[in-house]
């Protein structure tokens, strides 16, 4: 049989083992609260002025042209997800390392409704670096999803512009965790855990110098390295995040786009261990200039939100008015899936995820709900059928 056949048995497989695999069943705890959801706000900073800066001294690349260069491939695998539709696995070493740990996932089902980004279909995922000597920041795969029995993928690291010390145009890593993603035209969000989101311009892919994994940022001889990567993905704005009347600040610990919503809009999950008080969060995003909708006072207030005590929340979304929630249970034990109303729930889904689940992405011309786990060895990318739950 080809790879694209066996492939997709495996897939099928994996489809009907999931649909009758028995689960704890659903277990609801108390309603959600609803909170004064314009004590929630974000503040926009101005663009780069650095980007233009680095045009004219890097080669600016297409989102295609990264695709194209894809250095990985994807393998197949059965993690086992309830009601599990798709999946795939990273290559070995992206599966062993130590080093990086994937935690946000969206797709250019975010980017544009159509489901695709200058006419590619593909997945990103959000890694962060675990050491400090030096640390690498955070990067994102790229995955080219246009034949899902064969996904391949190129991991690029973020970097923020700056002005160096000797006045030249330089970039450094961007030292976030990085729990939640979400694409949204020709801007890639992250989440920065206290801070609120930064912006990364898809329009400004450059491609820099390898062949030293020791190197960040412009060299003696006027080269730009980025440990090794082959490409770099610059920050263009930071979304800056504060609350008012003293509601205690928000912990932006995952994010996801619901295009579901009118308007568009970014909902941000935080994460407890404990899950006393934690907060689901709403917040309008423009379509027109794809920034957070700011009000009058120049912030951008948030519009729904909800204490749902939900312990050790890792990615939360939306899909017409119904939050689905991914929960993680430690390394010894599958993660859940939650899902509440504004009125009702949270409903508890008791090990329908695999052990150690991450961020949530919906994918709505699939009618797929995506999500990811990041314990080494045990790392998986899937989707799940949402009508499921």
């Amino acid at each position: 049989m080809s790879r694209r056949g066996t492939a997709s048995a495996l897939l099928a497989l994996a489809a009907a083992l999931t649909t009758v695999t028995t689960v704890q069943a659903p277990a609801a705890t108390a309603d959600p609260t609803t909170l004064p959801a314009e004590h929630f706000r974000l503040a926009e900073g101005p663009y780069n002025p650095t980007i233009s800066l680095l045009d004219d001294l890097l080669p600016t690349v297409s989102f295609g042209s990264v695709l194209d260069s894809a250095n990985r491939s994807a393998t197949s695998c059965s993690p086992g997800a309830e009601h599990q539709v798709a999946a795939f696995c990273w290559n070995s070493g992206d599966n062993g390392t130590a080093d990086w740990y994937p935690q946000g996932i969206s797709s250019t089902a975010d980017a544009y409704g159509s489901g695709t980004y200058e006419g590619e279909t593909a997945l990103f995922v959000s890694w962060y670096y675990r050491h400090s000597d030096p640390d690498k920041g955070a990067r994102v795969s790229f995955v080219d999803y246009s034949d899902p029995a064969a996904p391949a993928y190129r991991h690029v690291l973020l970097v923020e512009p700056y002005v160096n010390g000797s006045g030249q145009p330089d970039y450094r890593p961007v030292p976030v965790h990085a729990g939640g993603i979400f694409a949204y035209g020709h801007l890639l969000y992250v989440a920065d855990t206290w801070g609120g989101f930064r912006a990364f311009d898809l329009r400004h892919l450059w491609q820099v110098s390898t062949g030293d994994k020791s190197r960040i940022g412009r060299q003696a001889d006027g080269s730009y390295h980025a440990f090794n990567y082959r490409y770099v993905l610059p920050q263009a704005h930071t979304f800056t995040a504060s609350t008012t009347d003293g509601t205690a600040r928000l912990r932006f610990s995952a994010a996801s786009l619901d295009r579901t919503s009118t308007p568009d809009s970014v909902v941000v999950p935080e994460y407890d261990a404990d899950g006393t008080g934690t907060r689901v969060v709403r917040f309008p995003i423009d379509y027109t200039d794809r920034k957070f909708r700011e009000s009058a006072d120049g912030y951008t207030h948030a519009t729904e939100a909800y204490r749902v005590d939900i312990n050790s929340m890792q990615g939360a979304t939306a899909i017409d008015d119904t939050f689905y929630v991914s929960a993680s249970a430690g390394s010894g034990s599958r993660g859940s899936l939650h899902t509440f109303t504004a009125t009702s729930g949270p409903t508890r889904h008791a090990g329908a995820q695999p052990v150690g689940p991450e961020d949530l992405s919906y994918w709505g011309p699939r009618d797929q709900l995506w999500g990811l786990t990041e314990y080494p060895d045990r790392r998986s990318v899937y989707a799940v059928d949402p009508s499921g739950f």
